[in-house]
């Protein structure tokens, strides 16, 4: 929404939106149609898919494209459609690892999946890592983000902060202890992102007794300006192959506002944060080494607004979304056939369904 759809909005294209707006607690933008659905989560996705389906259906019927985010929605496909975009956000398998799923013969179904799909339709990918899944070769168009001019705020000296989804392997035990030890010095924790079911009662249950402070799901460019003046911010998954390829959103997001990461020695990461002095590495699992690390921060805040410098300059560099913003456009505008300059603007269905 924040960054695709403005992009073809600012252009002079219409959009439909197929999302779980009311699930998530967000007022979709006046500008677009907004088309509600249930969220799909664990395994109670019946009735989700079902209306993701139907949603789909109604809503290709004036559009000139369809652009598709979320793998299961490629089950759902209506027979009859415009030109259609899977847009490759992440690499289902390697995500299956990361959650408690059912998974069973759901990886090599995927990869016959992938591999149908890309004889069928078009593809656009948010990595380069990406490519090595297809045998063709596709365009891609980095998922970054807005980077403001200057860094927003220093790092401050009380408060630390996780943003994105909460998963087991995406270190939500970790970030629960190391909260828990942080409070004697007299550090808060803000956990700002939906979690997976299993691990739901954890944050709860750590929130009611006082250790941290867990916001559930906020839209992207809240969750941002949430993260500004933090000490640091954190990135604690565990070694599985869902995080091994590509730097986390959540690491370029606490780079675009100027505050220092630490983060475990997955590849990209910590390759990022040696090449740029914009961070702090520490073990996977460890969480005295996070602990000593957000401490030795707090006490040297000349070091951590460099690093907060160094991390925000990167970003504004090579994770900008306006840099990249003209030629998504241009992809799509040349797939549909339907250049806004010619008149006749492009009516875009975009389907997102949240797992």
């Amino acid at each position: 929404m924040h960054r695709q759809i403005r992009a073809l909005l600012d252009a002079g294209h219409e959009i439909t939106y197929v999302a779980p707006f009311t699930d998530c607690n967000v007022t979709p933008d006046p500008r677009i149609r907004a088309v509600d659905v249930p969220r799909a989560l664990g395994g109670h996705r019946r009735r989700a898919l079902k209306a993701a389906r139907g949603a789909l259906r109604r809503g290709v019927e004036d559009a000139d494209l369809l652009v598709v985010h979320d793998v299961e929605l490629l089950f759902r496909l209506p027979r009859r459609r415009p030109v259609t975009v899977w847009d490759v956000r992440e690499d289902p398998v390697a995500a299956l690892e990361a959650t408690s799923y059912p998974r069973r013969t759901l990886p090599s179904l995927l990869r016959r999946v992938e591999a149908r799909t890309e004889g069928r339709l078009r593809l656009v990918l948010a990595e380069e890592s990406y490519r090595e899944r297809f045998s063709r070769p596709h365009p891609v168009v980095p998922d970054t983000g807005y980077v403001p001019p200057s860094p927003p705020a220093p790092p401050g000296r009380n408060r630390v902060v996780h943003i994105g989804h909460l998963s087991r392997a995406g270190g939500a035990a970790q970030l629960v202890e190391l909260a828990g030890r942080l409070l004697p010095h007299g550090i808060r924790l803000d956990l700002v992102g939906a979690a997976d079911p299993e691990i739901r009662p954890l944050l709860r249950d750590a929130q009611r007794e006082g250790v941290l402070d867990w916001y559930g799901y906020v839209p992207n460019r809240h969750a941002l300006r949430m993260a500004q003046g933090a000490i640091a911010g954190l990135s604690l998954p565990h070694d599985v192959p869902a995080y091994r390829r590509s730097v986390p959103a959540k690491v370029v997001d606490y780079l675009s506002q100027g505050i220092p990461v630490v983060t475990t020695p997955l590849p990209a990461s910590a390759s990022l944060v040696d090449r740029t002095g914009c961070g702090v590495v520490v073990p996977f699992l460890d969480v005295d080494a996070a602990l000593h690390a957000v401490l030795a921060l707090r006490e040297d805040p000349d070091g951590a607004a460099a690093m907060g410098a160094r991390g925000h300059q990167e970003a504004l560099r090579h994770h900008n979304w306006p840099d990249h913003a003209g030629d998504f456009v241009r992809l799509l505008e040349e797939w549909a056939d339907r250049p806004v300059t010619s008149g006749r603007e492009v009516g875009v269905l975009e389907a997102w369904h949240a797992i």
